[in-house]
């Protein structure tokens, strides 16, 4: 079957019918990487849990592009239960997009190491903490020239702030390009001392929302909503 890309706008109500944690406009950044990979290209995602993400890039494929979907569904994991697997594929058979992803049961790491294609975008949002974070960002060594590598929950998660930043302080094939919300892109290309330095504006936003987290799980709301922090969830 051949992929046709459905405009954000139309696809929107269906992503948002998804449980997740993916806002709007981080999504429509999703949809427009996906959108801008080319004809034939191979998108990569690094967390697929439910299926919000995973139906967004689906829909935004061009002719021939298809989407490799990651994510081991393990129960153990904080957000993962036994249906986990069976409510993603759902979504994805839901929303008309399952023949373009090609999902595969097992972690980054383990696909990374037998992976030989290039590849237009990557989207990470597996787990958070450091060392997960910092393996999950070497497909970066896949990108295409200028390929897109987005990070979900940058600069509001600890082990995914600190992944970021020991890799982007570093590194010489990936640059900061910004960020919406806790969606961080980087682009590959060199980075330059202004790209680096860019890369840690963020961090007073990212020491607020730790703050947050601590004010909700301590019960008051009403402290992290004079930081400006709205909802029972964490900010993303």
């Amino acid at each position: 079957m051949t992929s046709i890309p459905t405009p954000f706008d139309a696809v929107w109500p269906t992503v948002d019918a998804i449980p997740g944690w993916l806002t709007h406009e981080q999504a429509g950044v999703l949809h427009d990487a996906a959108l801008a990979a080319g004809p034939g290209a191979r998108v990569v995602e690094i967390g697929s849990h439910l299926g919000r993400s995973t139906v967004t890039l689906a829909t935004a494929l061009p002719e021939g592009a298809v989407l490799t979907a990651v994510d081991p569904f393990g129960p153990d994991w904080r957000y993962g239960l036994e249906d986990t697997e069976a409510r993603c594929r759902e979504h994805l058979a839901s929303a008309g997009v399952a023949h373009r992803v090609d999902l595969r049961v097992a972690t980054g790491r383990e696909v990374l190491a037998g992976w030989h294609e290039p590849v237009a975008v990557v989207y990470v949002d597996g787990k958070h903490d450091y060392l997960s974070v910092v393996a999950d960002l070497r497909w970066e060594r896949h990108l295409v020239p200028l390929g897109r590598l987005l990070v979900h929950d940058a600069y509001s998660s600890l082990g995914v702030t600190l992944g970021l930043l020991r890799v982007l302080l570093t590194t010489s094939r990936l640059r900061y390009v910004g960020r919406t919300g806790s969606l961080a892109v980087l682009e590959h290309a060199r980075p330059t001392l202004r790209d680096r330095a860019r890369a840690v504006v963020p961090l007073p936003w990212f020491l607020r929302n730790l703050v947050v987290k601590v004010l909700l799980r301590l019960r008051l709301a009403a402290l992290a909503r004079r930081l400006g922090h709205d909802g029972p969830d964490d900010p993303f």
